[in-house]
């Protein structure tokens, strides 16, 4: 997507008005409204420490735990509470645990062995389109 100039953005939103509308104040406000997406979908394979230390997977409920050698599964969704049923139906399909899962900003993380996580993040992605009529991405796995 091309960036644009504050002038050109200005003229295509108030394109009848802006002749008039040059010099004066105005005040933009933005919002963002939440479609129906899941716009992040990815697995990483087989993690080394750092990454679950960076992402936290180490504190709080799982301190002590050690999830080195287990795949890690990243999940984001608008509106942001579909996390909450997205971490059932990952549950449900998979033996996988929640790493981490966030109803404010609509983040799961979900570990486990990869053929497990794999099938969660896939599982969650198709439940979302077919059942819920949601826009999904690709699963993505590294």
């Amino acid at each position: 997507m091309a960036q644009i100039t504050r002038k050109e953005l200005l003229e295509k939103l108030f394109h009848a008005d802006y002749e008039q509308l040059k010099g004066k104040k105005l005040r933009l406000t933005r919002l963002r409204i939440p479609g129906k997406e899941v716009c992040l979908a990815h697995v990483i394979s087989v993690s080394q420490a750092p990454v679950y230390q960076n992402l936290g997977l180490h504190i709080g409920v799982h301190e002590g735990e050690d999830h080195t050698g287990e795949s890690i599964g990243l999940i984001r969704f608008t509106p942001w509470e579909a996390v909450v049923v997205a971490a059932d139906v990952a549950m449900k399909s998979a033996d996988v645990q929640i790493g981490f899962m966030d109803r404010f900003c609509g983040s799961l993380i979900i570990t486990g062995g990869l053929a497990e996580v794999q099938t969660a993040v896939e599982e969650v992605v198709r439940f979302f389109r077919e059942e819920l009529g949601f826009q999904t991405c690709k699963v993505h796995r590294n």
